[in-house]
């Protein structure tokens, strides 16, 4: 076999375990296998990870990636920040941020689990 043939299988292998890597992503961070009413503040904490973990720091303490997306615990320590603000801010577009289409359960879970950093 030559070189230039094994290049491209593992090419088609790697793009292959990225679909399923994806697709297994998105299956979970869209909660499909989990029952409607067991949203938790650890569903939450789950799908910050999937979702924001890229330009946000989720974990408390934790050093964002990028500096103009403020981390979760700072979010959940500014004055005006409650489970109202938050399901406002999930309904509207951003002009930093990547349009997300989520569903009330999971709006209130992503809430829930950033009000859980708050550090009173």
């Amino acid at each position: 076999m030559s070189h230039t043939v094994r290049i491209y299988i593992g090419i088609v292998i790697l793009i292959i375990l990225s679909a399923l890597f994806l697709f297994s992503v998105v299956h979970t961070a869209a909660g499909a296998s989990r029952p409607p009413g067991s949203r938790t503040i650890a569903e939450g904490h789950r799908l910050a990870r999937a979702w924001c973990q890229t330009c946000h720091a989720v974990e408390p303490h934790m050093i964002g990636v990028f500096d103009e997306a403020p981390g979760f615990q700072a979010i959940a320590d500014r004055h005006g920040t409650t489970a109202l603000s938050l399901k406002v801010f999930w309904r509207t577009s951003h002009q930093n941020m990547p349009n997300l289409v989520i569903s009330p359960e999971q709006a209130d879970a992503l809430s829930a689990y950033i009000l859980s950093l708050r550090g009173d």
